[in-house]
């Protein structure tokens, strides 16, 4: 049987099979057209809880190795964007709705020295400055702190305080941190600003004997001057019940609205409202040898603290109210 009998027999309708004839192409502005291209399906997008749990992973088994560095003064980078940050980030966003202004008068790089009021009992506002300059700052710069001795005296604060970037307020330690291009944060009043009356909020106290000024023009660095507004209601002392701190070895010890009436809910910080504002920075290049000129030394501290005490009664007017948005 022939291949056209098998066809024409076997296979009835197979004969006449004509495949069916093409659409005429459409011609777009007299041009050829341009071939459709097949549709691919989209790519479903990582699962977020997913990333974050392999992160958190990830950042564990490094910690548990020991795979992470940390520099000559105990500072861990890692842990302080991977955790410390986070959770102070809670407070300066959420609860006390921060608002900077200025930050473009912090340096973008190199060593310079931060010097900011100190107040509201707890030293939050210093916690506070070092998330402004790391949420605010082009280049989300650290800003190392300078603690008293008392936070280096106590066990867990002191691995917590150095892991986060802070070491002893001395002037070598000082030196060193702005000569290696780092940002320092310094607190001239101390324990007489954080553990003042609230009837003298924003009153700059003494700024002691100016070693902050010595350590900033020895290594030539700018100093940037910042007002904080808002730190001063988050503990308001009423009463300082010196017996009882001096019994238990600390500067002071606190009678707040809410503490220690309230116990533990005592140390909740009250809602304020936070104005931080940097001023713009006083070089100290030309100034390098009056490092040790007592003179020199009184009056660019009188300057920084002026100005910070000028920059509180602006903030002040921009926030009449310490609760509000």
């Amino acid at each position: 049987m022939s291949q056209d009998e098998f066809r024409r027999d076997l296979l009835p309708g197979h004969a006449d099979f004509q495949l069916p004839t093409p659409a005429p192409a459409q011609r777009v502005n007299g041009n050829r057209p341009i071939p459709e291209k097949p549709v691919e399906p989209p790519v479903a997008a990582p699962d977020v809880w997913d990333q974050r749990m392999a992160d958190g992973l990830a950042f564990l088994r490094r910690r548990l190795s020991g795979a992470y560095e940390v520099d000559e003064f105990g500072f861990d980078p890692e842990l302080t964007d991977a955790v410390f940050q986070p959770i102070l980030k809670l407070l300066y966003r959420d609860w006390f709705r921060t608002e900077v202004l200025g930050i473009e008068n912090v340096p973008s790089d190199g060593g310079g020295l931060v010097v900011g009021n100190h107040s509201g009992t707890v030293a939050l506002d210093a916690l506070m400055l070092t998330v402004a300059m790391r949420d605010k700052h082009p280049k989300q710069r650290h800003l190392r702190l300078l603690g008293a001795d008392l936070v280096f005296r106590m066990p867990l604060m002191s691995e917590l305080a150095r892991a986060a970037g802070a070491t002893v307020a001395c002037n070598p330690d000082a030196e060193r941190l702005m000569t290696s291009g780092q940002l320092v944060g310094v607190f001239p009043e101390g324990f007489k600003g954080i553990g003042k009356r609230f009837s003298e909020r924003y009153k700059l106290q003494r700024f002691g004997r100016g070693g902050f000024v010595s350590a900033a023009l020895r290594t030539g660095t700018p100093i940037v001057p910042v007002a904080i507004v808002g730190a001063e209601e988050t503990y308001p002392i009423l009463a300082d019940l010196k017996p009882l701190a001096r019994l238990l070895g600390v500067p002071y010890f606190p009678v707040t609205p809410t503490f220690p009436h309230l116990g533990p809910l005592g140390l909740v910080p009250l809602p304020s409202k936070w104005l931080i504002q940097f001023c713009p920075p006083i070089p100290t290049a030309h100034l390098t040898e009056f490092a040790d000129d007592p003179l020199v030394v009184y009056n660019l501290a009188d300057q920084v603290r002026e100005t910070i005490q000028a920059t509180l009664h602006e903030l002040l007017e921009k926030r009449p109210d310490a609760f509000g948005p």
